[in-house]
């Protein structure tokens, strides 16, 4: 379910024809990071907050939401969007192999999800655009004790 002030923002965003991009260079932020702003699943600060309400033209005091720690995560149902469940898939078919390979590199432990960045780049191909993901999250050992 869409929080309803996503759905604000999004509406926004669209009426005043900005991207993600442009939002995030505004706020000082990656482009994914903002579009996590705008659905709950990553916190503004204060002046974030404030530059937003003016690109956006929409009251602070409406925004002040996005300055609260969000609950994370999709739910426990398997997505049906079909770009998101595209990425469920992706982990559903690659996730042991990716966790073998980064435990050969790394050793006993795992990627961070907190330390860590998403990127998104367009790849121009003579056969179509292609996408490219690219994650990059802090490696943390198990400790033992």
């Amino acid at each position: 379910m869409i929080p309803e002030i996503t759905v604000k923002l999004l509406k926004a965003k669209r009426e005043k024809g900005l991207t993600f991009a442009e939002l995030g260079q505004l706020i000082g932020q990656s482009e994914v990071f903002t579009a996590a702003v705008f659905y709950r699943q990553a916190t503004a600060t204060a002046d974030q907050v404030q530059q937003l309400s003016k690109a956006l033209e929409l009251p602070e005091s409406e925004l002040v939401e996005l300055m609260i720690y969000p609950v994370k995560g999709l739910g426990s149902t398997v997505p049906t969007d079909p770009l998101i469940y595209r990425f469920y898939e992706i982990i559903q078919v690659y996730g042991l192999p990716l966790k073998d390979v980064i435990q050969e590199k790394f050793g006993d432990g795992i990627m961070s999800a907190i330390d860590f960045t998403l990127d998104v780049e367009k790849i121009e191909d003579p056969a179509g655009a292609r996408v490219k993901v690219i994650m990059n999250g802090k490696f943390l050992p198990y400790k033992k004790w």
